[in-house]
């Protein structure tokens, strides 16, 4: 199938393999008209993680920003762990413009997509979680016809973030978390590989002829079963390697 404007849907875990718990969330998710930018964040958890044991890190931070936090949901629409492997966050539909709350005055019309671990300055960003990041900004973005190193004007829904209440703001298409509100996430580490995320999401959107169409996809979902991180797989190891606000 060609994507000539766009890129394919990456592999992601759904909510159910990561045994997300339906009963803490809202029962019903809110939508926008498009997205038309990315929000880059890290959670602000520790490295040095097995991939199989994302499924439960998952769980603490639901149960954290639902039960300690009382908000509707998880706050990230998606979340990439070390090995690649891209999780279904925020309820509501993979493939729709779901409303999150992970960049405030800046969640509408918008995806949050976070980096699992911390990202401080000097800490290594796997290139299969950069790969990962950038599959799936380019498919999100690509829904709308959005070129993933392109500017778009955003406006402030909260006096809160960088920008007044119906300010109106230029951002890059995908930015970091800081670039809308006032905190360090999504680290220095990160926010400095965000040009080449962004070139390789152009890439994938067959805008630029220096990445190939195919080459940077993230751990399909069979090789997360056989590494152990889903219900009725055996536990292998894996190398190690905000908002509403989460914490990044």
């Amino acid at each position: 199938m060609a994507f000539p404007r766009g890129a394919p849907p990456p592999a992601i875990v759904p909510r159910a393999q990561w045994r997300a718990d339906e009963t803490r969330r809202d029962a019903h998710a809110h939508y926008a008209e498009k997205v038309t930018a990315v929000f880059i964040h890290h959670t602000d958890t520790p490295n040095g993680y097995d991939c199989a044991s994302v499924p439960r890190t998952l769980r603490n931070l639901y149960t954290g920003q639902t039960r300690d936090r009382s908000w509707g949901d998880l706050g990230y629409n998606f979340l990439v762990d070390t090995c690649g492997n891209i999780y279904e966050g925020r309820a509501g539909g993979a493939g729709r413009p779901v409303i999150g709350s992970h960049t405030l005055g800046f969640n509408h019309g918008t995806t949050g997509i976070a980096a699992i671990g911390t990202f401080g300055r000097g800490t290594p960003v796997p290139p299969a979680m950069e790969h990962a990041i950038a599959a799936l900004a380019a498919w999100k973005l690509g829904l709308s016809g959005i070129d993933p190193t392109s500017k778009v004007r955003l406006t402030s829904t909260n006096d809160k973030s960088r920008y007044t209440k119906g300010t109106s703001a230029q951002f890059d298409a995908i930015s970091g978390h800081r670039d809308g509100y006032a905190t360090s996430c999504p680290g220095e580490a990160l926010l400095a590989r965000l040009p080449a995320i962004r070139n390789l999401a152009a890439g994938l959107q067959n805008r630029s002829p220096q990445t190939p169409i195919g080459t940077l996809v993230p751990t399909s979902l069979q090789n997360l079963r056989d590494a152990g991180g889903l219900p009725g797989s055996h536990s292998v190891r894996r190398p190690s390697l905000d908002s509403g606000l989460p914490r990044g």
